[in-house]
């Protein structure tokens, strides 16, 4: 695992963490809302009344409606990227990635407008009768590159696991052991069970279910958001201080946070907010294709609302729960990841400023650090380590209170153990102390800062249950449609076995190496829809005209 988890962070530097990809995500949303003169802007009350029904027609082929359409592709994006993604932004690069969280959404609510528009527009009927859609088919029906469309379908399979699935389930067994104790291999094999009963029922009852879940969890995640928000309130005017006042500095060393720099900040931000509302993914496309519509652009218009309400509203309101509390800067006890513990050498101090100073450039990847990776020996008595020489770090911060166990039977270690490059090369040891946390865990502790107290907890565990259940749900939809695109309707139902039983793993699965995995998928199937969109730019500004003369000639008359 730790060898899958190695290649998987080196995919991801060259992909999502390569520094030319956010400039590629926002420059393509930059280029669009410039080129269509601000549809996000322009269209926003329309896309309401097109979402409302107000301009349904009974005969217009599809599916399903614009509002279950919508609720579908929201189901797909509010998920983990709300609570878990969220919090893992702030862990990486400090209060400064919300800002960029916050432009990613911002530019994406019109790239989400060109993609879902000319997917719609070359969706296709199926054998069984439904619609199937997506980036896949206009790149093959009008573009005429089929190599790019199956390209494309292949990296929608492989992230309907990195980003619907596997994170989904992760988030949700990890937030409820931490609440109620259930061992995550028992919530995931329920959820597994529930997840399989709702998507053998295809879109109608995917996009039934989604309708009812998404109003209800966020009714349920706002109340308990809002109980921290007004219980800090005084530390909202510091905390959106920090976002905008870091944004051109990056965010300083405080607390347990050993800070980030502007780079880290923009590039983590960027990230998680693709993660988080899907812009450019090309994923939304494929639940928009089933919408009771003959005017392509209108559904188009229908998406413009998700990444507003997806990240410019649950995620802020997420991010100032987070920063407001405090909690992202505290060290909190926990059981340690491997994937994220480093042992370095020496003796390193947060109260030192040159040791601080070494530890941001060795956690922001900044070239110069003199910081290196143990090698050699600890000698460890009833799970304490009595030898010097050597600092423990975790969670990007230096961890305190450490003990040492044997297996997950939380038996004392006692013993000599060996070090190579940092890492502990037995594989059978725990560890467990006081650093930073992320994630869900982040999450459900900064909601416990508020007028619930520690039944705070409790609202972030149902809301990430019913977020996530039913991202899960949304995206097992988008791999049936590529699955269906690549080898026909046969393949659909092994494709949702393995979705099943991948869910069911994921739920006790290394969580860092789960969202590995869920940042590189989202960048192969990024890149080929951003290619393909920029491609029938042209196309997309004469179809928008198109769409207002008719809509003009057919509302005046």
């Amino acid at each position: 695992m730790d060898a899958l988890h190695d290649f998987l962070n080196l995919l991801d530097s060259w992909l999502g963490g390569n520094k030319l990809f956010p400039f590629i995500l926002l420059g393509t949303g930059l280029f669009f809302t410039i080129y269509l003169k601000f549809p996000q802007i322009r269209y926003f009350k329309h896309a309401w009344k097109v979402v409302t029904g107000k301009y349904d027609k009974a005969d217009s082929p599809g599916d399903t409606t614009h509002f279950r359409a919508l609720t579908t592709a929201l189901s797909g994006t509010v998920g983990t990227g709300n609570i878990s993604g969220v919090a893992f932004a702030i862990f990486l690069g400090g209060p400064a990635a919300l800002f960029w969280m916050w432009a990613t959404a911002f530019l994406g609510m019109t790239t989400k407008f060109v993609e879902v528009t000319l997917s719609h527009k070359y969706r296709d009927k199926t054998p069984d009768g439904t619609m199937a859609g997506g980036p896949m088919y206009y790149m093959d029906k009008r573009l005429n590159m089929k190599w790019l469309a199956v390209a494309f379908a292949i990296a929608t399979v492989v992230s309907s696991f990195g980003t619907g699935n596997l994170p989904q389930s992760n988030g949700i067994a990890t937030s409820i052991e931490a609440t109620f104790g259930f061992e995550p291999w028992i919530v995931g094999s329920i959820l597994g069970i529930l997840l399989a009963l709702v998507i053998l029922g295809g879109i109608q009852r995917i996009a039934a279910v989604t309708s009812k879940i998404v109003p209800f969890m966020a009714v349920v995640y706002l109340i308990g958001a809002f109980a921290v928000i007004f219980a800090n309130l005084g530390n909202i005017g510091p905390s959106f201080a920090a976002i905008l006042g870091d944004l051109f500095t990056g965010s300083a060393a405080t607390g347990g946070f050993l800070g980030a720099s502007i780079a880290y900040a923009f590039n983590r931000g960027v990230n998680r907010g693709l993660f988080s509302n899907e812009a450019g993914q090309g994923s939304a496309p494929i639940a928009h294709a089933a919408a009771k519509t003959d005017e392509p652009v209108s559904e188009g218009m229908v998406s413009i609302l998700e990444p507003f309400i997806d990240t410019i509203v649950i995620c802020t309101i997420t991010g100032l729960v987070i920063l407001s509390s405090g909690v992202w800067k505290e060290k909190h006890q926990n059981e340690f990841e491997r994937s994220s513990l480093h042992i370095l050498a020496g003796s390193y101090e947060e109260t030192n400023e040159q040791d601080r100073l070494e530890l941001y450039k060795f956690i922001n990847d900044i070239n110069d650090h003199k910081v290196e990776k143990y090698n050699g020996e600890i000698q460890v008595i009833s799970g304490k380590a009595i030898s010097k020489g050597f600092t423990i770090m975790h969670a990007r911060s230096l961890a305190e209170d450490v003990v040492f166990y044997v297996g997950t039977d939380e038996d004392l270690y006692s013993g000599t153990l060996k070090v190579k490059d940092g890492q502990l090369v037995k594989k059978n040891i725990s560890l467990s102390g006081k650093s930073l946390v992320h994630s869900a865990t982040l999450t459900t502790i900064a909601f416990t800062k508020g007028f619930f107290g520690d039944y705070g907890k409790y609202i972030v565990s149902i809301g990430l249950l019913l977020f996530a259940f039913s991202t899960a749900i949304a995206w097992s939809y988008y791999g049936d449609r590529a699955m269906t695109y690549l080898l026909g309707p046969r393949s659909v139902m092994p494709y949702r076995v393995v979705y099943v039983a991948g869910f069911v793993w994921a739920s006790f699965s290394d969580t860092e190496l789960v969202w590995a995995l869920a940042a590189v998928a989202i960048v192969v199937m990024t890149l080929p829809n951003l290619f393909g969109i920029l491609m029938l730019s042209k196309e997309m500004k004469s179809s928008v005209k198109t769409y207002w003369e008719d809509f003009n000639k057919e509302h005046k008359s």
